[in-house]
């Protein structure tokens, strides 16, 4: 998984400043990556576009909100 060129950003829901949050970088063609805000030098995911979306349609429309 080559994230050289990532874009990361934060939620503007994030609380404490960011400092409890993921990062995301969608501008890459083939991979959407995701880091701990905490570790930016850590360990990162790495998704195939179409199954980030996915992920995020499943959770704007709720389906998680009775796990958390």
């Amino acid at each position: 998984m080559d994230l050289t060129g990532a874009v990361w950003r934060k939620s503007t829901r994030s609380d404490n400043g960011g400092s409890t949050c993921v990062e995301v970088a969608t501008n890459l063609r083939d991979v959407v990556g995701v880091r701990d805000s905490k570790d930016r030098q850590g360990p990162s995911l790495g998704f195939a576009p179409a199954d980030w979306a996915g992920f995020v349609r499943a959770v704007r429309s709720g389906r998680f909100a009775d796990r958390w």
